[in-house]
């Protein structure tokens, strides 16, 4: 199987209970020396890790990716795709109002979570259908059932990640098998370093009033841990949601159904 974005915080965590559990796994990252600190981790799994550099952005480079994996752990029939997030320069403020976000910011935001998502669909996804079997598991996000203040671009970009994942688990069903699979985890507020800058102050720690309501409108309390998303990984993973296709399941402590009255 292949995580992309596999060195990041969520990725991470993916990976390393994929091979605890005894998966062959390739962890995909454009930075992976970022991968060393799962190493010693990686290494008491019963399964197989290998770490592989590769751009989510470059069919041309994917396409290389997917042949030398293949070729090391055997047929890829599982896709993770771990690799997203935000940018600075995309999220308003007092010094950065909407009407001045930068196309550049923006464009990436858009480019690395919708089409970080479709391109190694369409390279990992054709072997899948080669097979006539596979699962392909995208990360959404909150923001996709109802988008957040100050993240415009990465809002819609997760929305659109949510919309892809119904459209292509139909396309792959209808088209190809319905043994291929395709669904999404949407986490909700997880303490990250992409957003680590909105939700406490720096230096101190403390949460910044963003977070303070964050956690005020979630009824169990607190931010999730990356560990929280393992449960629901595995089992849209496994044959146990063999029937379950085209959906996006929250992991976010309830935050999708309160109200806040």
């Amino acid at each position: 199987m292949v995580v992309t974005g596999g060195a990041g915080i969520l990725g991470g965590e993916l990976a390393c209970v994929l091979v605890a559990s005894g998966a062959n796994v390739a962890i995909l990252d454009r930075d992976p020396a970022l991968a060393d600190r799962l190493q010693d981790r990686l290494q008491r799994g019963t399964g197989r890790a290998i770490v592989v550099g590769g751009d989510v952005l470059d069919t041309k480079a994917l396409t290389e990716t997917e042949e030398a994996i293949s070729a090391e752990l055997g047929p890829i029939d599982t896709l993770i795709n771990a690799a997203g997030g935000n940018h600075p320069r995309a999220t308003t403020g007092e010094d950065l109002p909407f009407f001045d976000l930068p196309a550049e910011a923006l464009r990436f935001v858009g480019e690395l979570n919708l089409l970080g998502t479709i391109l190694p669909c369409q390279v990992f996804g054709r072997t899948m259908v080669d097979q006539g079997r596979g699962v392909i598991l995208n990360i959404s996000s909150m923001n996709a059932f109802r988008p957040l203040t100050r993240i415009p671009a990465y809002s819609a970009a997760k929305a659109a990640v949510s919309n892809f994942t119904q459209w292509l688990a139909v396309h792959m069903a209808k088209e190809y098998s319905p043994e291929i699979r395709v669904n999404a985890l949407a986490p909700g507020f997880f303490l990250t370093e992409q957003n680590r800058f909105l939700l406490t102050e720096k230096g101190s720690g403390e949460l910044t009033e963003r977070g303070r309501t964050i956690i005020e409108h979630t009824p169990m309390g607190r931010f999730g841990e990356p560990a929280d998303l393992l449960g629901a990984a595995l089992w849209l993973l496994s044959p146990a949601s063999a029937f379950v296709t085209g959906v996006v399941v929250p992991v976010d402590g309830g935050f999708s159904a309160f109200s806040g009255v």
